[in-house]
Parts: C-alpha cells; sequence; structure tokens
C-alpha cells in the first residue's frame, strides 16, 4: 500500500473515530437525568449524576429528563360542592421526576405527564371539593374577628367553625395522588387552590345575601345609636331644665331682695322730711312720664290729678 493511500485510512479512520466518539459520549447536567434507550426500550439504569458519560453509539439514545421541580396548572373547572352549589375552582402544583427509568416507562416524557397529572389532580380536587363544603374550602382556621366592641360580636357570629379547612383538603390531595404518582416516578410536591369563586348565576344571590347581612348589621347599629341620641338628648333636656330652673329661682331671689332694698331706700327717703317726700314725688312722676308719654301721646288731665300738677307748674 502506498504511503498516500495509508493517510487516507489513516483520515477515514479517524473521522470515523471521531463520528463513533461524539455519538457514543454524552455530558449529564446538574439539572438533568438521562436515561439509555436501545431500539425504543431503555436499558440500564438511569444517569442521575453530572458529567461525562457514555453509551454504545448509533444504536442507543440518551433521554434527558429535567431534574428540577416542574410546574403543573390545571383549567379552570365548574365543580359541585357538598352543599350542591357549583363554584369555579382554578388549581396549580408543583412536581418532580423522582424516578427517570420509571417515569420513561410509563410516560415517556414531560407532555405525557402533564396529560396525565391533568386526570390525576382534577379528579382528586373534583372529589375533595364534592366532599366539603364552601367554608371549609375558602377558610384554614376558626379565626377572631380583630375588631373590638359590638361589631367584633356581630362578625363572630357570621364566622361558622370550620373542621377541616383548606390546608389540609390541599394536603389530602397531594397525599392521594402521590400513591397514584408514585408508580408513574414523579412525586407532587405541593398543590395549590389559586382560585375560587360562585358561578355567576350563584355569585349574583350571594352577593344579594350579603348585602342584606351587611344592611341587617348596619340597621342594628342605627337603632343602637338612635337610642342612645335619645338617651343622650333627653338626659340634657333634663339638665337644661334644672339649670334654667335654678337660675330663674336665683334670679327670682336676687330681683326680691333687689326690690326689697330699693323699698327701703324709697321709704327710708320719703320719711326723712318734707323736701325728700317732695324730691321722691317728682323723681317717681317724672319716671311716670317718661314711661307714659312720647311725642305722639296725646292724654286728658284734671287739674287735680298728681301728673298735671308738674306739668302746671312748668306752663
Amino acid at each position: 500500500m502506498s504511503k498516500k493511500n495509508k493517510i487516507i485510512t489513516i483520515i477515514i479512520a479517524a473521522v470515523i473515530g471521531l463520528i463513533v466518539l461524539a455519538d457514543s459520549a454524552f455530558i449529564v447536567d446538574e439539572t438533568e437525568q438521562v436515561v439509555i434507550t436501545q431500539f425504543g426500550r431503555p436499558v440500564g439504569d438511569a444517569k442521575t449524576t453530572p458529567g461525562l458519560k457514555f453509551k454504545a453509539p448509533f444504536i442507543q439514545k440518551a433521554r434527558f429528563f429535567d431534574k428540577r421541580y416542574l410546574e403543573w396548572d390545571g383549567d379552570p373547572n365548574q365543580v359541585p360542592t357538598k352543599q350542591k352549589k357549583f363554584i369555579f375552582i382554578d388549581t396549580y402544583a408543583r412536581w418532580q421526576i423522582t424516578d427517570p427509568l420509571q417515569f420513561y416507562k410509563r410516560l415517556t416524557n414531560e407532555r405525557g405527564a402533564q396529560s396525565r397529572l391533568d386526570d390525576l389532580l382534577d379528579g382528586e380536587s373534583r372529589d375533595k371539593v364534592a366532599g366539603n363544603v364552601l367554608k371549609e374550602l375558602v377558610r384554614n382556621t376558626n379565626r377572631q374577628a380583630v375588631q373590638t366592641g359590638k361589631i367584633s360580636k356581630l362578625i363572630d357570629d357570621s364566622l361558622s367553625s370550620i373542621t377541616v379547612g383548606r390546608e389540609q383538603i390541599q394536603s389530602a390531595i397531594v397525599r392521594e395522588a402521590n400513591k397514584t404518582a408514585k408508580d408513574l416516578g414523579i412525586e407532587i410536591l405541593d398543590f395549590r387552590f389559586k382560585r375560587i369563586n360562585y358561578v355567576e348565576d350563584v355569585r349574583k344571590r350571594v352577593y344579594e345575601r350579603m348585602r342584606s347581612e351587611r344592611f341587617r348589621i348596619a340597621d342594628k347599629f342605627r337603632s343602637e345609636g338612635q337610642g342612645e341620641a335619645s338617651r343622650i338628648n333627653g338626659k340634657k333636656e333634663r339638665e337644661l331644665n334644672q339649670i334654667q330652673s335654678e337660675a330663674f329661682k336665683e334670679a327670682e331671689k336676687i330681683r326680691g331682695k333687689a326690690d326689697a332694698q330699693a323699698a327701703d331706700i324709697y321709704a327710708k327717703a320719703y320719711n326723712r322730711n318734707s323736701q325728700s317726700r317732695e324730691l321722691y314725688q317728682f323723681t317717681k312722676t317724672m319716671e311716670t312720664y317718661r314711661k307714659t308719654f312720647d311725642t305722639s301721646t296725646t292724654v286728658i288731665l284734671s287739674e287735680k290729678s298728681d301728673l298735671y300738677k308738674y306739668l302746671k307748674s312748668i306752663r
């Protein structure tokens, strides 16, 4: 064989070797796990550790699966509760491939897993919703109203007690679903009700009932407020009447005392001498003029009248 033919043969062998090596070697990332298949059937154990791995070239294939937490988002469904009230529920979950070999055998890929989870989780959520009343699905604890006073008591009365709660229902769905999921090579890590709401016709009736309840509470507080206002106004009127009565009594007492003092002064002034009596009579007469007459008053007086006496002297 000539030297040239040897070089060509070496080059061809090297290329074939590189092709074989490239098809037989693969790298497993730390976020991945691999199942080796031969003619569509799994061969050996799954590759779950990161690093450079090898397989038989051409006849074997590496099937990569995610090792991280994966998301499942359910479709909104209309489901009846134990009270036969239809509600919409929207759910989501987190799951993980725990046995890639079993996962490939049962589900093949993530699309198959999502479809299987639709049936599994939707079915479990329907069973749990149908087996519980609505308040168990929307509440976790028997919470207390945070307000103080009478309104707190009214709100507490409207918060009926629960025995299960949403958290336990979600945990029960995870627990029941994992009994089946274990055989699929996956594990459901978490399940949550993302949204719960009444269907439209039921929602309107519920809103009306809620409004009626709030109106009832408002009317109760309004009537209690009116009663308290009436009590305060009554107390105010009594106290006002008492104050006015005492003030009138005190005013009359002061007025009587002043009149007595004035009468005493007038009597002493009248009895002192004739000039004092004359001054007193004049002063009282002038006071009578001022109170009786004005510029438009016309009177007819007798000449013997005490009122005429001073008018005559002035003329």
